[in-house]
């Protein structure tokens, strides 16, 4: 998965999302992604929770909560197999099916309160749930591949250790985590974090340009921003501040 400078990024590679959640509206006014230490969701949204989508989407959100607060000092290795192991057991639906939408990427909480996701889902939950955790985004890449077994795209969380190091995959077709070296049946085509959009080929490695070009991307962090905005428990301490996370 080695990457090389692309001078010009002209066009994004994936159409825009048009937004279609009547269902879900005041979600994106209601929830706030926490670090570790503070409160957390307000009773009143979790109860909305509840009362939307039934007692296990509360208990789905607690769960995801509390994964994030109780967080203990661990390596970057075991808080990897915890955060893929959590959201691998949401089930699999298309966005055509789930949202109506041809391509949509939902917030992890969209995705824990309506118990489903697509592949873009799972790594973005994934992603921005380590870090939440503490893991440093440089380390982090959403990466669109070609899953050569199902002939389809397909996108997986790819962890760097060191920025030459092999990426180990987070990937909802599997359980196992595994490095890149090991999943022939995956091809890189780009990947982003927080801070920027790479381009993928056999050598070299460099940076195309600022992850915000890509729409979809850019929406879902709005949508994102006005959940914490909007969301946090007024009886956390205003000491306690909120991590803002790209």
């Amino acid at each position: 998965m080695a990457l090389t400078t692309i001078n010009a990024y002209k066009e994004p590679l994936l159409k825009p999302a048009a937004i279609k959640l009547p269902l879900l509206i005041w979600i994106m006014f209601a929830v706030t992604l926490t670090v570790a230490g503070n409160t957390g969701f307000s009773p009143e949204f979790l109860n909305k929770i509840a009362q939307q989508f039934g007692a296990a989407a509360k208990t789905r959100i607690i769960n995801w909560q509390n994964l994030i607060q109780e967080h203990a000092e661990q390596s970057d290795r075991q808080t990897l197999n915890k955060v893929n192991s959590f959201f691998n057991r949401i089930r699999f639906i298309s966005d055509e099916e789930h949202w109506g939408d041809r391509d949509f990427w939902a917030t992890p909480v969209e995705m824990l309160s309506t118990n489903g996701g697509d592949c873009e889902d799972f790594s973005i939950a994934k992603y921005f749930t380590l870090r939440e955790l503490g893991v440093p985004d440089e380390k982090l890449r959403i990466t669109y591949v070609t899953a050569v077994e199902l002939n389809q795209a397909h996108m997986v969380l790819a962890y760097y250790e060191t920025p030459e190091s092999e990426p180990l995959i987070l990937d909802n077709l599997i359980d196992k985590i595994k490095p890149a070296s090991q999943r022939p049946d995956l091809i890189p085509v780009y990947s982003f974090n927080g801070d920027y959009l790479w381009m993928s080929k056999e050598r070299g490695r460099g940076i195309l340009g600022g992850s915000q070009r890509i729409n979809l991307w850019r929406d879902l962090n709005i949508r994102i921003r006005q959940e914490r905005e909007f969301g946090r428990d007024p009886t956390t301490s205003p000491t306690q501040q909120q991590r803002s996370v790209p």
